[in-house]
């Protein structure tokens, strides 16, 4: 069964937290809340996490899987940010938005689109997810919790709990949480595509 943690949502308790990111590292796979839905997250070196959350999924290996940073300066560890694109994607993070760019060789293979060697990458703006990330020190890997046959991230952390308690080791609690999807801005060839269009202006990255 799957430890229900209820965080304060605005400042969540440090020994809380440091339990959550203590189980990270020994391999656990969390549900938490960002400011986009609950998403699904792991380890970087958690080998079985990503194959977990393709199962909960229902995903193949074609998924583009996201890494949620902590800042600019670690998602410039772990992708490379065009010139042309550097500030429209500085200036739009924290926020709403996921980049896929090309990947560094931080990022392990098996993380990576098989073919395009992409990932995606992230930083939200919500409490609890920095203070894991500061905590963890490195990127959770990471996909927003829609299940097979749904079409909206999940916004509840008790139904989480409930329809995934033995699919998941933790479901993290922390006030209110709003099914809005990012926008998705795709940096894999010389120019911007916008995949999706979600609570992010897409305007910067659109072209013409």
């Amino acid at each position: 069964m799957a430890r229900y943690v209820d965080l304060h949502p605005v400042d969540p308790q440090p020994r809380l937290v440091a339990q959550v990111v203590e189980a990270l590292g020994d391999g656990a796979l969390i549900a938490y809340p960002t400011d986009s839905g609950y998403a699904l997250g792991s380890a970087l070196d958690n080998r079985e996490g990503r194959d977990r959350i393709l199962r909960i999924r229902g995903l193949d290996d074609r998924h583009d899987f996201t890494l949620v940073c902590r800042d600019f300066s670690q998602l410039g560890q772990f992708v490379h940010v065009p010139n042309a694109a550097f500030r429209a994607i500085k200036a739009s993070t924290p926020g709403p938005y996921t980049f896929i760019l090309p990947a560094t060789r931080e990022v392990p293979r098996r993380l990576m689109h098989p073919r395009k060697k992409t990932v995606g990458v992230r930083i939200p703006a919500h409490p609890l997810v920095s203070a894991l990330l500061e905590g963890l020190g490195e990127p959770i890997l990471s996909s927003t919790l829609i299940l097979p046959g749904e079409t909206e991230a999940r916004t509840m952390g008790w139904e989480v709990k409930e329809d995934l308690d033995h699919a998941v080791d933790l479901v993290l609690e922390c006030g209110e949480v709003i099914a809005a999807p990012t926008t998705v801005v795709d940096f894999s060839d010389d120019v911007p595509e916008v995949l999706r269009v979600g609570s992010g202006d897409p305007e910067r990255f659109e072209q013409g």
